[in-house]
């Protein structure tokens, strides 16, 4: 057993010896607390994002330490809601000018990434987005860097599937903002070039929307598809509607990016996720070695939930934040650590990733799943996958 008393007396002697040397300066840098202010929706509609997020980094944290190259890690949590840009702003603001945050990290949805782009700007931080999911929302701040996905990236390989798998009609249905218009176009665009048509595009509001005239117009329009693309949360009410408007029993099949089948929100969607063909660069079900021992180890630390495609944004987003900080030995200058991050590549639990030095966008692997019964309950269950996806640009 350590005796506390000479521990304490090797310290002061260590103290001592620092300012003879004249380092004390350089040990005191070095013991400074890097600040991370993780903006990120925990209440509202959007609140399971900001669950998963926050469940992911502390996971990260105590699985990997909580401190790094001589800096311990402060994450400084804060509820932007999830529905105001100018909430998010200001709180970034507040991060960055009272609580001298050196990184800024989460952001749920892209109009509240745009928001904080320019404080990341002004400061010099840098911003990881974790979740938002438009194309354009690195060119926003060249501080910026993304470890979740975009739309756009995980709907390119959908419409190839599509046009592959005897769909030659569809029509889309999106949220009515970034994210949703990039899904849009990149979904047309695909259907298209494979020799498909589209019979109409319908964009649901991002607030309280109500989908029953959007199914409706599907249903009379009879496609051989209906696209489909919220934000996580939404799904269970668009599948359920789906089905009871009498859309499935007239032939017409639901495929979708993998937001709408949600790892954390397949148990509240049940049923009527059976055998619905999505895109989507991580399931819960995943089969790799690294996904199985995340999968238990989020689960055991919190019951009740399963993680989720924005989980393991946010879990990447500490691992990319902890090696930038090796490799600057510890000094979290906004330059150096965005310079240490671009090109960075390593094994996620979701498969091999890497940061485009150039985009400062992600690069992975897109699977095709399908919804399927497994232990008593709803998984998406790859059966193919694209490699190296960039974003394509829209």
């Amino acid at each position: 057993m350590r005796d506390p008393i000479n521990h304490q007396r090797r310290q002061l002697l260590l103290g001592a010896a620092a300012v003879s040397a004249g380092v004390l300066p350089s040990i005191a840098a070095a013991a400074e607390p890097l600040k991370v202010g993780l903006v990120v929706p925990m209440s509202g509609p959007f609140a399971s994002t900001g669950r998963q997020i926050e469940a992911a980094v502390r996971l990260y944290l105590r699985q990997h330490g909580a401190s790094v190259a001589g800096r311990p890690v402060e994450i400084i949590l804060k509820d932007d809601g999830g529905v105001s840009p100018d909430v998010t702003k200001r709180l970034a603001q507040e991060l960055v000018a009272r609580d001298k945050v050196q990184v800024l990290a989460g952001f749920g949805l892209t109009p509240l990434a745009f928001a904080a782009a320019p404080v990341a700007t002004q400061a010099k931080v840098p911003m990881i987005v974790m979740a938002a999911a438009a194309s354009a929302v690195p060119q926003r701040s060249p501080y910026i860097v993304r470890t979740g996905f975009t739309l756009a990236q995980v709907t390119a390989p959908m419409a190839q599937w599509a046009a592959k798998n005897k769909i030659k009609s569809a029509v889309s249905l999106v949220s009515d903002y970034g994210p949703g218009l990039d899904a849009e176009k990149v979904f047309a665009k695909g259907l298209l070039e494979g020799g498909g048509k589209m019979l109409d595009s319908l964009r649901a509001p991002l607030r309280n929307p109500d989908y029953a005239p959007f199914l409706a117009r599907v249903k009379d329009l009879k496609p051989d598809a209906l696209f489909v693309f919220v934000p996580s949360g939404e799904g269970a009410a668009v599948l359920k509607q789906f089905t009871e408007r009498g859309l499935a029993a007239a032939g017409i099949r639901l495929i979708c990016t993998g937001d709408v089948l949600d790892d954390d929100l397949m148990a509240s969607i049940g049923p009527a996720a059976a055998g619905v063909v999505s895109s989507h660069h991580y399931s819960a079900a995943h089969p790799s070695a690294e996904n199985k021992a995340y999968v238990e180890a989020f689960v055991k630390a919190n019951p009740g939930m399963r993680p989720n495609f924005h989980s393991v944004g946010a879990y990447d987003g500490m691992h990319l934040l902890y090696q930038a900080l090796r490799q600057t030995n510890g000094d979290s200058d906004g330059d150096k650590l965005l310079a240490a991050m671009k090109g960075m590549a390593w094994t996620s639990v979701r498969g091999p990733v890497s940061i485009d030095a150039a985009s400062r966008d992600i690069v992975q692997t897109v699977y095709i799943r399908k919804a399927e019964a497994s232990a008593g309950s709803f998984y998406n269950i790859e059966f193919d996958q694209v490699d190296k996806v960039r974003d394509p640009g829209v």
